[in-house]
């Protein structure tokens, strides 16, 4: 068997590209038998247990950069962390490591590197994030959810760079008509569809602007809407349901949403690599408190790039939102040319292309 150590996590967008490329590498070559570091207080604590891999959660801390009195405990955990993935590290005896980014992954492959495990590291957005920019320099391959991020990484001489953009589960082949998927929504077939996301827990600014052009009757007259707002705030938001506004608390499969959508109203993370794949022309609304301003950065790429429209949370009201879902609502051309140019940052096979580069490494040991 060969161990390839993953680290990733605290929040979705760490861990979960780091189980779509371990399944992958599991796929390519079944002797992989993937090994998780993954931190008590994150997302992984109950996602991992799901799964079928070998794990152990350690005490790390998130760096609070706003609220900065929270470090306190950070160089107890860190110092106490670090000592249980040098016993891991002499214990599994990993072939390869793989980092996905966040506070876990920084530590953990820093020891990794220190013990001269061959490195991998995916980095999911356009400014990279304080992991990324730290190992990239002893990384031996790095991969790129964004070419942008490339300019702002310093690399070393044997450090590979790939645009293999970000892992997600790809769309369906055949892709369901977009007819037939708004019907199984319970919308109608001729009607716009806009499908506004904050992720899987909501975003409340997001929500409360959505819920003031509702009430409003701001929306365009003609369009459908179909609202994640998260579970948190169900109960304040669901009684502006009606024949042509959906609210709902979180959709799974997500694919069913992104196959009926004309329009997306998202934040500007995770949810990219999907409205990519998918071809989908979208509002991006970038969380402000995002690490490093990663949200605006990946943004003003793609809005840049003119693949996406960017409201800033400062600016976004009611009727902001509004003025923009009707203004690209009644320009066909221009929501072509966003869904054309969004598509072509699409990487709907990036885990198994990062899987298939990663797993060089471990041949050429």
């Amino acid at each position: 068997m060969t161990t390839v150590l993953f680290a990733g996590g605290g929040t979705g967008g760490h861990l979960m590209p780091a189980l779509a490329i371990a399944e992958e590498m599991v796929r390519l070559e079944p002797s992989v038998r993937p090994f998780f570091v993954g931190s008590l207080r994150g997302l992984e604590a109950s996602v991992l247990p799901q799964r079928p891999w070998a794990y152990e959660l350690l005490p790390f801390e998130p760096l609070w950069r706003r609220r900065w009195w929270r470090n306190v405990r950070l160089p107890f955990a860190l110092v106490e962390s670090l000592r249980a993935v040098r016993e891991i590290l002499v214990r599994e005896q990993p072939s390869l490591a793989v980092g996905t980014g966040g506070y876990v992954a920084g530590p953990v492959m820093w020891a990794a590197m220190n013990r001269g495990i061959p490195a991998v590291l995916q980095e999911a957005n356009a400014y990279p994030g304080l992991a990324t920019r730290w190992l990239a320099r002893r990384a031996r391959q790095v991969h790129l959810g964004f070419p942008e991020a490339r300019a702002r990484l310093k690399l070393g001489a044997q450090t590979e760079v790939f645009d293999s953009g970000n892992p997600i589960p790809p769309p369906p082949s055949p892709r369901p008509a977009k007819a037939d998927a708004k019907r199984k929504l319970g919308f109608a077939a001729e009607r716009p569809l806009v499908f506004v996301t904050g992720g899987s827990q909501g975003a409340l600014p997001i929500n409360v602007a959505v819920a003031g052009a509702v009430e409003s009757r701001a929306l365009p007259g003609g369009a459908s809407l179909l609202w994640q707002c998260g579970q948190s705030t169900l109960e304040r938001f669901r009684a502006l349901r009606s024949e042509r506004v959906a609210v709902e608390a979180f959709i799974d499969p997500i694919a069913k949403a992104y196959a009926a959508a004309d329009l997306v109203v998202a934040r500007s993370g995770g949810t990219i690599a999907s409205l990519a794949a998918w071809g989908l022309p979208a509002i991006l609304v970038p969380l402000p408190t995002a690490a490093a301003g990663h949200q605006l950065s990946n943004a003003r790429a793609l809005s840049e790039a003119g693949a996406a429209v960017l409201i800033e949370q400062s600016k976004l009201t009611p009727s902001s939102l509004a003025e923009a879902v009707s203004t690209l609502l009644n320009d066909p051309a221009r929501m072509a040319g966003l869904a054309s140019a969004i598509e072509r940052r699409a990487r709907p096979n990036a885990a198994t292309e990062i899987a298939t580069q990663a797993l060089r490494l471990v041949q050429k040991k």
